[in-house]
């Protein structure tokens, strides 16, 4: 039986990125994905690239660690990705205070420029101006996720690894119990999303890990021109992850909803003219939870309709998957939606890939960063998110 150096569990951007690292940096890994076409927060997600919404020294880094990563990415990947820079219109609701919400991005790195109602229609013609008090905006990077997941599994492959489509049932000290065999290995590390948490209790290791159920709606390509990425300014989700996660023991039973659910009304449109449109976020604590589609879309597009009325009857279809985020880390109160990563205490074999609430953005330099110190080589960043 052929044991590997790394079993990274789950194929979204998150273990595709990794994968590709560990296996560039020369160890042997299998890559172990359930889907045989992605079904995760990868395939609907926006594809957003905040590089601008760095905090404190470290987010700031990591963005600009991204932001060199992706200038080469596409030719490293020896794929199209899809890369390339957008403005980013965050709607104020027009019962807000411009200038108040403004305030409330002054500390990101660049802090995106308040715009009157005329000049954000002028950016994004189909805003109801009605709805807004106005808008922010600031240059924002943009990439096709299932394709960059796509390109850095396809690079991976080249570079010697190997994957296997199976369910991953039980997460071992050697190895992962699947649907299909038993796979050994020296080193686990789970990225696989929201599903993390659960396949991590199946091996008796608690961790503070937690996920959203989120739906969106995307279309096929229509002719309608979204010119900009639209969200508002004053995102729910974050304030939802945070109060959520008050009282971890809800979330080791099924069937809890710690809070009500909510929506974030916005719209990206990719390169082929489809769109997705989104997105209700839901703290079920059951990750087979059921919900009602058909009330589900009825809410997302009344609700994108107010913003954005061209976009409410478009044709296309309601969509799910969960969404992984960490708790607040109290050792780090300045960084608190910090993802986890590293070895797991007591667990020094099993390791934890988790809990991006800026994916996109800083999984590539950290996959990267987290290949190396897989090494041995010091690494000041990775040593901050390690689980203590």
């Amino acid at each position: 039986m052929k044991t590997y150096d790394w079993i990274v569990v789950g194929g979204g951007i998150t273990g595709a990125a990794l994968s590709y690292e560990l296996a560039k940096t020369g160890f042997s890994v299998l890559l172990l994905e359930q889907d045989e076409a992605l079904q995760n927060a990868t395939r609907y997600s926006y594809g957003g690239l905040a590089y601008w919404s760095g905090t404190t020294p470290l987010t700031r880094q990591l963005c600009e660690d991204a932001i060199a990563r992706y200038q080469i990415l596409s030719q490293e990947l020896d794929a199209d990705i899809e890369f390339r820079e957008l403005d980013l219109l965050l709607t104020i609701p027009a019962i807000s205070d411009p200038k108040a919400v403004a305030a409330n991005y002054a500390n990101f790195a660049i802090p995106p420029r308040l715009l009157t109602i005329q000049e954000a229609c002028e950016l994004e013609p189909l805003l109801n101006r009605d709805a807004i008090a106005g808008a922010l905006t600031v240059k924002h990077g943009h990439i096709h996720p299932e394709k960059t997941a796509q390109a850095y599994i396809q690079a991976f492959l080249r570079a010697g690894g190997e994957i296997q489509i199976a369910q991953v049932l039980q997460v071992l000290r050697n190895g992962v119990k699947t649907n299909t065999a038993i796979f050994h290995s020296a080193n686990i590390v789970i990225c696989a999303g929201g599903l993390s948490r659960q396949l991590l209790k199946s091996a008796g290791i608690p961790i503070k890990l937690y996920f959203t159920h989120a739906e969106i709606i995307k279309t096929p390509p229509v002719d309608v021109r979204l010119s900009t990425l639209v969200m508002p300014a004053n995102l729910q989700r974050f304030q939802l992850e945070a109060k959520s996660t008050q009282v971890d023991e809800l979330w080791d039973e099924p069937g809890n909803e710690p809070l009500p659910p909510i929506l974030d009304a916005g719209a990206i449109q990719f390169q082929d003219g489809s769109l997705r449109l989104g997105q209700i976020s839901r703290t079920l604590t059951d990750p087979n939870a059921k919900v009602n589609p058909e009330e589900s879309e009825q809410w997302l597009r009344k609700s994108i309709g107010q913003v954005l009325p061209a976009l409410e009857n478009l044709p296309g279809t309601w969509h799910h998957c969960l969404v992984a985020f960490s708790s607040d880390r109290a050792a780090c109160p300045k960084d608190s939606r910090l993802p986890i990563i590293g070895a797991i205490p007591n667990f020094e074999n099993i390791h934890i890939f988790s809990g991006f609430s800026n994916p996109l953005v800083i999984v590539p330099p950290l996959a990267q960063r987290f290949a190396n110190f897989a090494t041995g080589k010091e690494d000041e960043i990775i040593a901050q998110l390690c689980l203590r």
